[in-house]
């Protein structure tokens, strides 16, 4: 099943590609510090809640750190694991400490999908099989999980999920909990629009054309982008009306289109007026 190439940009590429660029050891520093502050937040907590809330801030900082670094190819590969595992620790500790909050299974996630990003994505695009990505992502997934089952109204964890599924292929799962998303944050709308055009041309691969054409047509209705990391889902529908000579149709797709300001391919609209008989 196809995978969204805007998740390559969404993991870490472009972001850190500019961190880097910006003073290696400032950063650094800034991760340091927030691990001594959180260190001294946990020495000095007044009760569990408190105590757990440092320890996933911590947590977060050795996986930042540890992010950042390996991208910036600034450690070995054993220093990253251990920083990682200090992350990991950090974040079950906090889950032991105060079991019901939603944010600390969410965080501790967010930790597993770093680095689940970090081995699936090489250079902006992904290696590997989807079972070995899959595999990966797991921990992260069942985090994220459990952090809606705590609070469902916990809206970037459902952003997460969704983004966790759209990344390892299972976009049926993603356009769910992108739903979900939507009635908690305005955000969801172009995340689930997205997803219904990466299933449309997955379904579109597969020849299963009538599915490619609802779905296409169902990102369209949600306001589908067509941006520099979202699916276009006007091109490929306009393509399929064309190509089974349903031309009113693919007119009506070249009209919205353009009442959208979105780009239709010339050669295309070439086609479809000879075609058709018709100039719009």
């Amino acid at each position: 099943m196809k995978t969204s190439v805007r998740t390559a940009g969404l993991l870490c590429a472009s972001a850190l590609q500019f961190l880097a660029g910006c003073g290696q050891s400032w950063f650094l520093s800034g991760y340091d510090r927030d691990i001594r502050n959180s260190t001294q937040e946990i020495e000095t907590a007044r009760d569990d809640a408190h105590r757990a809330a440092a320890y996933t801030r911590r947590g977060s900082a050795y996986s930042a750190k540890a992010r950042y670094s390996r991208a910036s190819k600034l450690i070995a590969p054993d220093e990253y694991a251990r920083l990682f595992g200090l992350a990991i620790q950090d974040h079950d500790r906090a889950i032991a400490l105060d079991p019901a909050n939603a944010e600390a299974y969410f965080n501790r996630g967010q930790t597993y999908y770093d680095r689940a990003a970090l081995e699936t994505v090489v250079d902006g695009a992904l290696v590997g099989t989807e079972a070995a990505r899959k595999t990966w992502f797991d921990p992260a997934i069942a985090d994220f999980k459990k952090a809606v089952e705590r609070d469902g109204r916990l809206d970037r964890a459902w952003d997460m999920l969704g983004l966790t599924h759209e990344t390892t292929g299972e976009l049926d799962q993603a356009i769910s909990e992108y739903s979900q998303e939507m009635a908690l944050n305005p955000l969801g709308k172009s995340r689930v629009a997205n997803a219904y055009c990466l299933r449309g041309g997955s379904d579109q691969k597969e020849k299963k054309y009538d599915a490619a054409i609802a779905d296409y047509e169902k990102a369209i209705v949600l306001g589908a982008t067509a941006d520099d990391w979202s699916c276009d889902p006007y091109n490929p529908l306009f393509r399929l009306y064309t190509e089974g000579r349903r031309y009113d149709q693919g007119w009506e797709v070249v009209h919205q289109a353009q009442k959208s300001g979105k780009w239709i391919a010339p050669e295309l609209l070439d086609r479809l007026k000879k075609e058709s008989g018709r100039s719009n």
